[in-house]
């Protein structure tokens, strides 16, 4: 069954799926994959280091995954020592002709104009309705709302995607996607009947062979409880999910 939203007619998607871009994790192969089974595909700048080495990343999706869309997501977030070399992703990105970029972490007015202007498509994730408003304005193409449910860094709110989504759909004309605690159909009908025109999928990815991810870690995934997850860094205002808890990770909440 394919299921057309704005977001597959706006993509140039057959399924209302996207990837996240996932630090350490989103890798050409990965993000090839996706893209080849009809979804977007997509990997973080940062993750391929320089931006000679993200140009060899997008080359390295086109051939894996010819004729395909793909994104390249700019999580741009705080830093303590020298941060990641953005501008020169994005002149990469450019002159590449990436057809979609993924913004999150800070303001994107800087990078939705530069990205639009250049005649790429924009996707920016947003915690609370008002970001996702900001970014409308903005004129970006695609919203991604990540309910508390995402892992990553879903903000700092804690609003639960019931909310986020139904509300999204009563004031956004902009299309949106459900991003958090999406991992099958049943639970991309839902996002779909809360107004949603599609999903942004990043933990159920890691469970796939193409991800770089031990086995280990993929087997503990798929044995893990609802409750198998842990929240990272919450104590420093900042809330990061990571499935199946570890004791280096109990260390660092007993301690």
């Amino acid at each position: 069954m394919v299921l057309k939203t704005r977001v597959t007619e706006l993509l140039g998607i057959e399924h209302p799926i996207i990837c996240g871009g996932m630090t350490g994790v989103g890798t050409p192969e990965l993000a090839a994959a996706i893209s080849n089974a009809g979804a977007l595909g997509v990997f973080a700048a940062h993750n391929a280091g320089t931006p000679e080495n993200l140009k060899r990343w997008i080359d390295q999706v086109r051939r894996l995954a010819p004729g395909k869309p793909f994104g390249v997501n700019f999580t741009i977030l705080p830093t303590a020592g020298e941060p990641p070399p953005y501008d020169e992703y994005a002149k990469v990105v450019i002159e590449a002709g990436v057809p979609i970029v993924e913004t999150a972490g800070s303001n994107p007015k800087k990078w939705i104009t530069l990205f639009k202007n250049a005649g790429v498509k924009t996707i920016h994730k947003c915690v609370t309705i008002r970001h996702a408003l900001s970014a409308e304005r903005l004129g970006v193409d695609v919203v991604s709302l990540d309910g508390f449910e995402c892992a990553g860094h879903p903000g700092e709110d804690d609003i639960g995607n019931f909310v986020l989504q139904a509300k999204g759909a009563k004031v956004l004309r902009a299309p949106f996607v459900c991003s958090g605690g999406v991992g099958d159909g049943r639970q991309l009908a839902a996002a779909l009947a809360l107004g949603a025109d599609g999903v942004n999928c990043g933990t159920r990815f890691c469970a796939t062979q193409e991800c770089a991810w031990p086995e280990s870690f993929k087997q503990r995934m798929l044995e893990a409880s609802e409750t198998g997850f842990s929240f990272v860094v919450k104590v420093c205002f900042s809330c990061s999910f990571y499935p199946g808890g570890t004791p280096w990770l109990y260390g660092i909440f007993e301690n």
